[in-house]
């Protein structure tokens, strides 16, 4: 059973989360269990100190013990000073899920090659063990809390996402992100319903034992206050907080636009994350057109990953073109690649083509960025009113949550 408030329409009162979050708090058994909280990290826009104060509240007296967990994925740690303007003074401690330490995890068991095989819609073949950060087996209850948004690489971010890849281990990364880059991030973001990314991280979180809640929030991108929350199992949770997000975080256009300028905000640190300015409005520029991601704040490719450098972006088609070259690296930092250089064709003969020309105007210096094989572009020469005022362009400030799409 889920529960639901909220829609499209509106924003709730902080009265109204409180009562919500209350009431569902008061419907599970956590009397005397411990609980683990499974949250976003910067990188999404959610108001994790209104939601956190909440579940406090509902939950301080009942419980042994509280831990909440920060699903990176394979993002940079966020520092103490980081964790406490994101979340607030929750009362409980929130730790970094350590993706860097082999400790960190702990196994529950394997997807089969035939399971991979049915799931990915024959995409791929092969046993996938499953890791998991071992919080979650540690504890008695586990309950889920982010955004739901689309995206790249599942379709829509949300539920058993925070567990797979939040808190997984690399093996499960490669696979679906490189499912994923398979499909193509044009195609999947933005998909409604159960893909075959979202599929294989369902048949994993399947493999957790103990007692999993989802308490899905859908934020609204202007006010950051929230249109809905949903709480319910996670398959569930997630399932209602996305049909409202299809609904408001997905702008449809009449036609096809030539040049982008894309507005990386702040908390996107680094081009590993940035790139999204770039994922969500690929699907609405036209062939030969220019995305250009402006962020003089980002300095580098992929602070945990220093290896993108070398690979730099390419298409699928270069990457199953060359697989005797590439097929050791890790297949996640293969499909970032894919993502971010586009749809694009390989031919042996006469190379790459890229459909949509990916500018950086960014503090990466220039000779890494032609390095990585993409474009370049002095961010002091951007003149943001000027894109403005051009009728054939768009121009998107805070990019990378909001979904562009024709209609």
């Amino acid at each position: 059973m889920t529960a639901t408030i909220g829609d499209r329409h509106g924003v709730l009162s902080a009265e109204e989360v409180r009562g919500f979050i209350e009431s569902c708090q008061a419907a599970i058994d956590l009397d005397g269990r411990s609980l683990c909280l499974v949250i976003p990290d910067a990188t999404r826009t959610c108001p994790l100190p209104l939601l956190l104060s909440a579940v406090a509240a509902s939950v301080g007296a009942r419980v042994r013990s509280c831990t909440a967990v920060v699903a990176l994925g394979t993002h940079a740690p966020m520092t103490r000073e980081a964790i406490a303007t994101m979340v607030g003074d929750p009362e409980f401690p929130v730790v970094n899920h350590e993706w860097w330490v082999p400790e960190t995890f702990t196994g529950v068991g394997t997807l089969g090659a035939d399971t991979v095989s049915e799931l990915s819609n024959g995409m791929l073949r092969e046993v996938v063990d499953v890791r998991i950060n071992r919080l979650v087996l540690e504890s008695d209850v586990t309950i889920i809390i982010g955004p739901v948004l689309p995206h790249e690489v599942v379709g829509f971010s949300g539920g058993n996402k925070y567990l797979f890849p939040g808190l997984s281990g690399q093996e499960l990364i490669d696979v679906t992100h490189w499912l994923g880059a398979l499909i193509t991030s044009r195609t999947i973001i933005g998909t409604r319903g159960i893909t075959p990314v979202r599929a294989l991280i369902d048949a994993a979180a399947g493999l957790v034992p103990g007692e999993r809640h989802a308490l899905c929030a859908v934020v609204d991108h202007a006010t950051r206050g929230l249109h809905s929350l949903s709480f319910g199992s996670p398959e569930l949770a997630w399932a209602a907080a996305a049909g409202v997000a299809a609904d408001t975080h997905i702008e449809y256009l009449p036609a096809p636009v030539s040049r982008v300028l894309s507005i990386v905000p702040p908390r996107y640190a680094d081009l590993w994350t940035g790139a999204k300015g770039f994922y969500k409005v690929e699907p609405v520029v036209a062939d030969g057109g220019e995305v250009v991601l402006f962020a003089p704040h980002i300095t580098e490719i992929a602070a945990m990953h220093p290896d993108q450098e070398g690979v730099g972006y390419h298409s699928r088609d270069f990457f199953l073109a060359h697989w005797e070259e590439y097929q050791s690296h890790p297949r996640g930092e293969l499909a970032h690649s894919t993502h971010l250089y586009g749809a694009g064709t390989y031919d042996p003969v006469y190379g790459e083509h890229q459909r949509v020309r990916v500018t950086l105007a960014t503090g990466i210096p220039e000779e890494v960025v032609t390095r990585a094989n993409l474009n370049y572009m002095d961010p002091a020469s951007v003149d943001v009113a000027a894109w403005t005022a051009d009728a054939g362009a768009l121009v998107v400030p805070d990019a990378g949550e909001v979904l562009f799409r024709l209609r």
